[in-house]
């Protein structure tokens, strides 16, 4: 992957954040912020400040103060802002984060008419003005999930896009069954992205559920296969695999323990800790084991993002 040290690196997230929700039903919550491209934003914009790199997020927010609050938080996350639209008419999505006694999360959505669904609904939106500049797109299933028709084939374009001229393009394949009409679908939009991809981020279980496949051999073999040059796959407490270039398949070690407290952004924080170690010249062996390391760190804590001083220890200078 290209390394941003020697020049100005532009690093661009798309998806949704929502206004989050900690605590018991009808009981005390605690108000945060969080969603699967934002959570890796922030922890790459964590790890890689100092490098050179400059981590942007595109989404959509209303005009309200929760809105403005959000963008605050995210500039003083170290994200830029200048890709964000403000959308007079809607607001930003909600979720309450339930926890059990294991750490395993679920989910309550309140988000059908979220900001960012609307992204794409303007002739030329700021991400797709920016495609010129632009050196790094990551977006993910759920990305894709949340737009209409129109908006996934404009975003996928834009990978394509941006591929064609040597850009990286990232896809996790972050899978919710609940946001697509059907698999077949969903399957259709993952095979696009796939092919416009220099690096595709999968969590094992999500790639089965979404196949139809039994058993971690066959959805292997599924990953491997794929026409991207660079592979990663996520098994929870179990070793990540990567593989490049159609090689074999390598074992990283994940890092074990002692409480699992919350799971919410293991694999968002993987993917920040891999990718920043990768744009920072680490090989991707190398860059799997900062991944798993800070995937530990953040599954310790609850909520989506962690403190800073939790995880300064794992973030290179």
């Amino acid at each position: 992957m290209i390394s941003p040290q020697s020049q100005a690196f532009r690093a661009v997230l798309f998806g949704e954040c929502m206004l989050e929700l900690q605590g018991q039903a009808f009981g005390a919550m605690q108000q945060s912020f969080g969603g699967d491209t934002l959570n890796t934003a922030a922890y790459l914009a964590r790890c890689s400040a100092g490098t050179g790199l400059a981590v942007e997020y595109a989404t959509a927010v209303g005009e309200d103060p929760l809105s403005t609050e959000l963008l605050r938080r995210w500039a003083q996350e170290g994200i830029g802002c200048t890709l964000v639209r403000r959308h007079p008419r809607r607001l930003p999505g909600l979720y309450q984060i339930q926890v059990d006694p294991q750490g395993e999360r679920t989910f309550l959505y309140w988000r059908d008419q979220s900001a960012a669904r609307a992204y794409f609904d303007e002739a030329l939106t700021p991400l797709e003005a920016a495609a010129d500049t632009i050196d790094l797109l990551y977006f993910s299933g759920i990305s894709l999930a949340i737009l209409d028709g129109e908006g996934r084939d404009r975003l996928t374009a834009l990978a394509e896009q941006l591929r064609a001229r040597g850009a990286q393009v990232v896809f996790d394949n972050n899978y919710r069954p609940r946001l697509w009409p059907d698999s077949t679908t969903a399957q259709a939009w993952y095979d696009r992205a796939y092919r416009t991809s220099t690096l595709a981020l999968l969590t094992l279980e999500d790639e089965m559920l979404l196949r139809g496949l039994n058993g971690e051999a066959p959805c292997l073999d599924f990953a491997h296969a794929l026409p991207v040059e660079e592979v990663v796959v996520k098994r929870g407490a179990q070793p990540s695999c990567v593989r490049m270039n159609r090689q074999g398949w390598t074992e990283v070690p994940t890092v074990p323990v002692e409480r699992v407290v919350d799971t919410t952004a293991a694999g968002d924080s993987f993917g920040a800790g891999y990718l920043a170690a990768r744009l920072q010249g680490l090989a991707p062996t190398e860059a799997a084991a900062a991944g798993n390391a800070l995937a530990a760190r953040v599954i310790q804590h609850r909520g989506a993002l962690i403190p800073h001083a939790a995880m300064a220890d794992l973030c290179r200078r």
